[in-house]
């Protein structure tokens, strides 16, 4: 815990002295939940709401088990209709996100979010988002950057779909300034936060340093000659048609008087090299896939634990491609593990430990932009936690856990972990609990 406030107080002395930049911290946020007033049929009315008036066109306030919702109700809109904002926001607005359904089994349907400025003395408004075409049953958040000063208010228009019906819930609008939590851009390989505070520094961190590669980003652990974790963002533009390299290698970026894990440290150990960051997620060019096979990038993993039961997990996260963006962080931890030569701590060369388990934590979101402001309590997320042993199932489902269990596991070794950071903690308190119960193939 010592160690864990340390790295945190130098991260700080980083932020203040520019060398992060995480963005201002965000201001209040306005958020409707739609969880007051009444609107039980569809003509156009004005309704009084926690935040204040809406208008309500060809809309109600929805309270069935067909409503897709969080608590007891949401707005339901259908044909053409608009949910329109009575009142202007004074901060103006940077970010907004509302979460939305297909209604019941309805078809799909398009919508659109507009804005309107008060200082604007006519009665125009602007489009401020894409047209989202929604067609799931089960609640998405959209996050639109609008960046607008001034008071401003919003309207979301149904804009297809005609008698197929949407749901609206949690409207959510962050002032003029504010910024996401992430100090991370969007889709960058630690966009979910820096599970262990990993720095790059290696005369007070060399069993936590921060290495940072395009495909994906690794806290190296010195004494293991392995990783803590590696994470990365993974869509398909990842994808192509380059072969695998099989360059195994030491990584060169490493400091100078470390040793650097040789490709045949494993050799005689009953270990594969097994990949955190697989090759399979990087072939869009011979470069990206080569770099997945620098050692600094491997663990010894028991070969049925690396190319059957984690193989299928990594095969089936890539089946999501192209419609879904993947968050993933992987790694190690514990002592001892059986391989196919049987029990080892370390492998042959004494040069890195062998882990007693594998885990793996998997974020899917439907493409979009603003993805830690997208993940809610409906956003899949598997994690599970393997045994590193030649005997253990090849059904990856088996091993599904939590993202608290996991945390809780790896702390008790004495290096703190603390995934999806960056995600607010109301949301992580509601995501890190569950058990994934989806499917496996």
């Amino acid at each position: 815990m010592k160690d864990f406030l340390l790295r945190r107080y130098y991260l700080l002395l980083l932020l203040l002295s520019g060398a992060l930049h995480p963005g201002r911290l965000a201001a209040q946020s306005t958020q409707e939940s739609f969880e007051t007033g009444t609107k039980t049929d569809y003509p156009a009315a004005t309704v009084a709401l926690a935040t204040g008036n809406w208008d309500f066109t060809d809309a109600l306030l929805g309270t069935d088990a067909n409503d897709h919702k969080n608590g007891s109700q949401a707005v339901r809109i259908e044909q053409t209709g608009r949910l329109t904002m009575d009142f202007y926001l004074p901060g103006g607005a940077s970010l907004v996100t509302v979460q939305y359904a297909a209604y019941g089994a309805d078809a799909g349907s398009g919508w659109e979010l507009w804005a309107q400025s008060q200082s604007c003395s006519c009665n125009n408004w602007t489009k401020v988002s894409h047209t989202v075409l929604t067609t799931s049953s089960t609640l998405q958040t959209a996050a639109f950057s609008v960046s607008l000063p001034g008071s401003v208010r919003f309207e979301i228009r149904k804009v297809s779909g005609g008698a197929a019906r949407l749901n609206f819930d949690d409207f959510t609008v962050a002032p003029y300034g504010a910024a996401p939590s992430s100090q991370y851009p969007d889709n960058d390989n630690l966009a979910m936060g820096n599970p262990t505070l990993a720095v790059t520094d290696e005369t007070n961190y060399p069993d936590n340093y921060l290495l940072r590669k395009n495909q994906y980003a690794v806290s190296y652990n010195h004494s293991q000659g392995k990783p803590n974790w590696v994470s990365w963002h993974l869509d398909i533009s990842d994808r192509g048609s380059s072969d695998r390299q099989n360059d195994f290698r030491p990584d060169s970026t490493l400091p100078a008087d470390w040793y650097h894990v040789l490709a045949t440290d494993y050799a005689g150990s009953g270990f594969d090299r097994g990949h955190n960051c697989p090759s399979a997620d990087h072939t869009n060019s011979v470069r990206a896939n080569s770099l997945t096979f620098l050692m600094s990038n491997m663990m010894p993993q028991a070969p049925n634990n690396n190319q059957h039961t984690w193989a299928d997990l990594e095969n089936y996260t890539r089946s999501f491609l192209p419609n879904y963006e993947v968050y993933i962080i992987d790694g190690s931890y514990g002592v001892g593990g059986t391989g196919s030569a049987g029990y080892m701590t370390v492998v042959p060369s004494g040069k890195v430990t062998v882990p007693s388990h594998t885990w793996k934590v998997i974020v899917l979101l439907p493409v979009g932009d603003n993805d830690v402001l997208r993940v809610n309590a409906n956003t899949r997320i598997i994690a599970v936690d393997m045994p590193n042993d030649n005997s253990l199932s090849l059904d990856w489902g088996v091993y599904r856990t939590s993202v608290d269990a996991i945390e809780s596991a790896v702390t008790a070794t004495g290096l703190t972990l603390d995934l999806l950071s960056a995600l607010p903690t109301s949301v992580q308190a509601v995501v890190e609990a569950k058990v994934d119960n989806g499917p496996t193939q």
